[in-house]
Order: structure tokens, then C-alpha cells, then sequence
């Protein structure tokens, strides 16, 4: 290994280099991608996060530098200076940016060797998740995963531009707060100087960005890491990334037009394509009636239809029995659908069942010999109502799903989706933003018998539903919005409580005591007496807007040293064991829980 000195500074990037630079003498560095050895020609492709350019070796190089290729292996740093030239005829590689030069090199120095790799540095690698997080600053050479975060980087700075330009002030928010009472599990940290206190780990920054609207900063910005205990999916991490705004002043329709001005930056300025506004809007109400999500991906049809009023009085006791215990039947309508055999509509049966439905009718409106779970049940003309009702015509598949609202949306919500991907009806480079607004302000446990805020406690509720707040609060309506964009949440928002007295019929509306109150949130309730403006605020999920605008449905792939699904960190070990020390210093003992004794 040789040692990097101060006229081994590179001069160019690998993948800048083009025919513009042929004759100059240049220096670069990177790692080598591969080593060629043909006799008396020896070729190096030399990576670095640009990209590749070729480094030649022949019968004008030094010995001694000749040899000294002649060693090298895949992923040893190299630093190569020499002059720029146009590749031989027959040797250009159009599929590299830099394949029609290379460099012939007259200084070559190796600065690290390395080992053999645990798996090719190459784009679309097939190795599994676990090696690839075990060795993740190996994978993260990869050039797709190093163009996934720099498309990270660059939509971080134009979000800060974009909202910089729009008078938001970027401001940070302590890491380091007061546990949360509601919502999803908190990190905790002890404290050493306050023994038996802790503090959490911010699962967003809310009540102080809505702290610097009450300080008069009147519009707030921050890219903020944010914390949650909870199990993972595909789109979540314990820890995450939030695009965090709040205004005051204002009111929803200023921030839907703030927002999709945002969209247009980003799809401007990274994306390349123009965007369309404004964005359609539809309330919480119509998104699960038509389709059954609170994030309904508009691409493509197959929206629910209500059957209830065709087979409440029909003849198959799965249908009417459930509208009599309160239930609905829906169900939707799938365009060519009756070439899916009946081991793939069983598949989709069992699909169903994880969302909670205890099974799946369905009826093939095939042009030749039809065939139905239920119609031996019904009469011709019962099912004749059903199909037209729905909307069927020769060829297509009906999907019907008897049982409770909530259990139907979320069956048929997933439903839709699933045949979608399935029968490829989704259009590729496709990008259908809408907001939905008017959520429930709360939503029922029936597991715990209380309500909880669907959001979070801060929100307005619907100035003509005020009234319902004590005596029906599963009705109320919330000043609440999303955006949505095919089918996955980008982010969210609300207006917020700005007077004492609506925090508090918020609080007594989810069952806190005023006692409970004055202890979570006496710091809130005692500043609200101190005139707060009217704010509002959103947020997104940075790690699911860059993962979408790649077109990567895992968040892990925009994220450098992501969770796994146990949420533990391979590649480092974390989290792990603290010695006695460490736990004695924090007041800390580790009780062993009943299944280890």
C-alpha cells in the first residue's frame, strides 16, 4: 500500500470524463470494478460514485506501473494519473457514459488492498437482505444504492429551497422530550442526573413545532428524525425521517396550494416531467365507500359497489343475514377477470381472510358456462340484479365481501390492489396525487371501551360537529388532510386547537381527566392562555416520498443503515447488552421476565 500524498488529488470524477477531455492529463481515484488482463494490455475499470472510466495499460506503461496493475483485485482504492485519449476502433462500450475514452496511465498508485467481497459490487444485486445489511458499507458502493441516496440528498435540498423561499424558517426541535401518552410506543432514554426519570425518543416533533407558532415564528421547517417502538413493514423503521412544516395564519386551502407547489418543485426539478394542479380532493367518507382505503390508489378502477339493497331480502343467508346484524355486502368488478382459474380466486379467498373476511363470493361471467359460489342460492333474476348492479359484462370477474363495514373496506380496500398487481392493470410512469380530508376525529378500541384520537389530540374537529363532541364523538369530522399518491401516503396534516377551552373538551371527549391533562400537558394548556394564533401544519415521510419517486416499494433501499425487521442494525450489532456499570450509573437493573426465570 502506498501512501496518499497532496499532489494525488483527483482533478476529475470517474463518470465525468468524456471525448471534451481527451489530451488533458488528469488524476483520479476510486475503486476498481474489475481488472482485465490480456497479455500484454492490462484494463482497470475505476469506480467512484460517479460512475466508471477505464484505465489502460500497455506496452508505453513503466514496468514497474505495468506490474503493479497486474496485482490488482476487485474493490482495492486506487489513484491514477495520466492523459486522457479516444478508445481504439472497435472498443467503445456504448453502455457507459465514459465508453468512448480512456485513460493511459503513467502514475498508479494501490492506497488500500482489499479482500474478496461477500458479493459482486454490481447493480440489481440478488444477494439476500441479511448479507447485504450485515456488509451494508459494501453494498452501499453498489451504484444503484449510491444513486438511491443522492436522489435522498437532492430532494432534501429542494424541499429546503422551496420552503426557504416560501418565508419557512428552519428551526430544530429537541431529540430529547417528555414520553407521549398517546399513540405508538416511545423510545426511552434514562436520565443519569435525574435517577428513575427517562426521557423518549420524539415520535414528531408536534407540540413544539406548534411551540414556535405560539413564539410568533409564524412558519416553521425542519427535516427531522423522528422515533417509534412499533413492528416494522416495508414502509416503516423505527427511525425515520420527516419533511416537519407548520404555518399560522393560515388555513387548509393555504396549505394544499403551499404543498402541491412542492410537488411541482419536486417533480420539476428531480423528477424532469410537469405535474398537473390542482390535485383531485375527496373526504374520508367517499375514499372507503369507492374504495375501501383511507389512501385509495387512482390509477385504475375496480371501485366498491354497495349490493346491500340487491340481497337483503335474497335467498342466501350469508348475504341477508349480515345487512340484518348491521353489516354490508360489496363487492367490485374485475375487467377480464373470469380467465383467473378457480385455484388463483381461491388464493385470492385466502387473501381476504388476513384482513378478516371469512371468505369470498364470487360469480365468473364467463361467455360460455358461467360459474358461482353463491348463485346456486339465488334465483336467476337475483343474480341477473347483482351483475348489472356491479356493472359486469361478459368476461369479467365479480368479488363480493359479506361482513362488517370496517372488515369489508379493509378486505376489498386490499382486494382491488392485490388483483391489480396481479392481472398487471396498474400503469407504469403513472403518478395520480389526491388529498383526502374530513377524517374521524377519533377512533373506537373495543378492545380498551374507549375512543382515541385518530391523529392526535391537538386536532380541530369540524366547527359543525362541535356539538357531537359529548354526545356522539364517533361522528365527529376532523380538520384534518392527507396526501396520497398511488395508493401510499405521503403525508399528513390538520389544523390545530389554538384556545384552552377546545383543548379541554378535546381531552374530556378521549376520557383525560383533568388531573391527567394538567400532568401529560400542563405546558400546552398553560401556554394556550397566552394568545396563540390559528396554525396548521404537515408532515411527510422523507424515506416513502424518495422510495416512491424511485419506484422501490422497500423504504430500506433510500435509507444508508437501515432496521431489519426485528428492528436491529446488522452490519454494527445494535441494539446490545450495556455493562453493570453503564446500568448502575443510570439507576438501571435488569429484571429477567418470567419465561427466562
Amino acid at each position: 500500500m502506498e501512501i496518499f500524498e497532496k499532489n494525488d488529488k483527483r482533478t476529475h470524477y470517474c463518470g465525468t470524463l468524456s471525448e471534451k477531455n481527451v489530451g488533458e492529463s488528469v488524476c483520479v481515484v476510486g475503486w476498481c470494478q474489475r481488472q482485465r488482463d490480456l497479455g500484454g494490455l492490462i484494463f482497470i475499470d475505476l469506480r467512484d460514485r460517479t460512475g466508471i472510466v477505464q484505465l489502460a495499460f500497455d506496452d508505453n506503461t513503466d514496468k514497474a506501473i505495468f506490474d503493479k496493475a497486474f496485482s490488482v483485485r476487485s474493490e482495492y482504492v486506487l489513484c491514477a494519473k495520466g492523459i486522457v485519449r479516444p478508445r481504439g476502433e472497435g472498443a467503445v462500450n456504448d453502455q457507459l457514459a465514459t465508453g468512448a475514452i480512456e485513460i493511459a496511465v503513467s502514475e498508479f498508485k494501490v492506497l488500500s488492498e482489499a479482500q474478496t467481497p461477500p458479493f459482486p459490487i454490481v447493480e440489481n444485486s440478488t444477494t439476500n437482505s441479511e448479507t447485504r445489511m450485515t456488509y451494508r458499507f459494501l453494498d452501499l458502493r453498489r451504484p444503484d444504492m449510491q444513486y438511491n441516496l443522492m436522489a435522498r440528498s437532492q430532494i432534501s435540498g429542494i424541499a429546503r429551497q422551496y420552503f426557504a423561499e416560501n418565508g419557512f424558517v428552519d428551526l430544530e426541535t429537541p431529540t430529547l422530550i417528555k414520553p407521549t401518552p398517546e399513540g405508538a410506543r416511545d423510545y426511552l432514554v434514562p436520565s443519569r442526573v435525574h435517577p428513575g426519570c427517562f426521557y423518549a425518543l420524539p415520535q414528531s416533533p408536534q407540540l413544539y413545532k406548534q411551540m414556535l407558532m405560539y413564539a410568533g415564528f409564524d412558519r416553521y421547517f425542519q427535516i427531522a428524525r423522528c422515533y417509534r417502538d412499533e413492528d416494522l413493514r416495508a414502509d416503516r423503521q423505527p427511525e425515520f425521517t420527516q419533511i416537519d412544516l407548520e404555518m399560522s395564519f393560515a388555513d387548509e386551502e393555504d396549505i394544499i396550494r403551499l404543498n402541491e407547489g412542492f410537488m411541482e418543485r419536486i417533480f420539476k426539478d428531480f423528477m424532469h416531467m410537469p405535474l398537473k394542479t390542482p390535485f383531485q380532493r375527496i373526504t374520508y367518507a367517499e375514499a372507503m365507500r369507492r374504495f375501501g382505503s383511507d389512501k385509495p390508489d387512482t390509477r385504475f378502477g375496480m371501485e366498491l359497489c354497495d349490493l346491500s339493497d340487491v340481497v337483503k331480502n335474497c335467498g342466501f343467508s350469508v348475504f341477508s343475514s349480515c345487512i340484518e346484524n348491521g353489516g354490508s355486502v360489496r363487492g367490485i368488478n374485475v375487467p377480464g377477470g373470469a380467465s383467473m382459474s378457480r385455484k388463483e380466486i381461491d388464493s385470492l379467498t385466502d387473501f381476504v381472510k388476513t384482513y378478516g373476511a371469512k371468505g369470498l363470493a364470487w360469480y365468473k361471467n364467463a361467455a360460455e358456462a358461467p360459474s358461482s359460489s353463491f348463485a346456486k342460492f339465488l334465483s336467476d333474476e337475483e343474480t341477473k340484479a347483482i351483475l348489472d348492479t356491479i356493472g359486469a359484462n361478459i368476461g369479467d370477474l365479480v368479488l363480493i365481501v359479506a361482513a362488517k363495514d370496517s372488515v369489508v373496506f379493509d378486505s376489498l380496500g386490499a382486494l382491488r390492489c392485490e388483483v391489480a398487481k396481479r392481472l398487471n392493470m396498474i400503469p407504469k410512469g403513472v403518478y395520480n396525487f389526491l388529498w383526502v380530508t374530513e377524517f374521524p376525529l377519533f377512533e373506537y378500541d373495543e378492545e380498551d371501551g374507549r375512543y382515541y384520537s385518530k391523529h392526535h389530540p391537538f386536532t380541530m374537529p369540524m366547527e359543525e360537529d362541535m356539538e357531537k363532541l359529548s354526545t356522539d364523538p364517533g361522528a365527529v369530522r376532523s380538520r384534518a388532510y392527507d396526501i396520497v399518491l398511488n395508493g401510499t401516503e405521503l403525508g399528513g396534516g390538520s389544523v390545530r386547537v389554538h384556545t384552552v377551552e377546545r383543548q379541554k373538551q378535546m381531552f374530556t371527549a378521549l376520557g383525560i381527566t383533568e388531573e391527567e391533562a394538567e400532568e401529560k400537558f400542563g405546558f400546552l394548556l398553560r401556554a394556550l392562555h397566552y394568545g396563540i394564533p390559528p396554525h396548521l401544519g404537515l408532515a411527510y415521510g422523507l424515506d416513502r416520498l424518495v422510495a416512491l419517486l424511485l419506484g422501490t416499494e422497500d423504504i430500506r433501499e433510500v435509507i444508508a443503515f437501515p432496521k431489519v425487521q426485528n428492528a436491529s442494525e446488522l452490519m454494527s450489532g445494535a441494539p446490545s447488552f450495556a455493562d453493570c456499570a453503564a446500568l448502575n450509573e443510570l439507576h438501571l437493573q435488569i429484571c429477567s421476565s418470567e419465561e427466562e426465570k
